[in-house]
């Protein structure tokens, strides 16, 4: 009989242990699924924010007394009254296509590209460009598949597009600049800078006008 009961008592704990744990696994899948879905809206924002100031600069464009400093009227926790869009840069073999802002910040580079050194779009010398590597493929996420003699295009804040060829690619350590010099002998160029997940590193290409 002591035997049956303790049968009976071992069940009921086996039973417990596995509703606890069938409890656990369900309230950890849930916090789960709300970060992902939380990091997915936050995403969203991004590239919705990121949209709006890409067709403010188009629109932006069809006025000539237009004074290029505008932001959009929502999101204004993001640096915006000093911040505006300078430019696109545009990758069509990447399907590539953000607004450059004026600024950088941890928070701007959310949002998209960031105008870090250099002249303005299009002007003489060497325009780097800073934007995250993402691994949903965001900003400058696919930026890896980039080879030498692919175009990239830059409008500048008037609608005017140049087309500049990459001739360079390289790797760099965090506190090497030398990508950011600006002796170019009067030719226009842009440096694009993002980050190497895998190591650390920069990974930056450079590009020159398509004279």
């Amino acid at each position: 009989m002591n035997q049956i009961l303790f049968i009976s008592n071992y069940q009921k704990r086996i039973q417990l242990k596995m509703k606890i744990i069938f409890f656990v696994f369900i309230f950890l899948s849930f916090l789960l699924i709300s970060f992902f879905l939380f990091l997915k809206f936050k995403s969203v924002k991004k590239n919705k924010y990121s949209q709006e100031l890409t067709n403010s600069y188009k629109i932006a464009t069809l006025y000539k007394n237009y004074d290029a400093k505008f932001t959009s009227n929502q999101n204004n926790n993001f640096e915006k009254r000093n911040t505006f869009v300078i430019g696109l840069i545009e990758i069509p073999k990447i399907n590539l296509i953000y607004p450059i802002l004026s600024n950088i910040s941890d928070e701007l580079l959310e949002i998209s590209v960031c105008h870090f050194y250099g002249p303005l779009p299009n002007e003489i010398g060497n325009m780097c460009i800073a934007g995250h590597n993402y691994s949903d493929n965001r900003i400058f996420g696919k930026l890896y598949l980039m080879e030498l003699e692919d175009t990239i295009n830059i409008y500048d804040i008037n609608g005017n597009k140049l087309e500049y060829i990459i001739y360079s690619k390289s790797e760099v350590e965090p506190n090497d600049l030398s990508c950011l010099n600006q002796t170019t002998n009067g030719i226009k160029e842009i440096t694009l800078i993002t980050c190497n997940t895998l190591d650390n590193k920069r990974h930056v290409i450079k590009a020159k006008e398509n004279r």
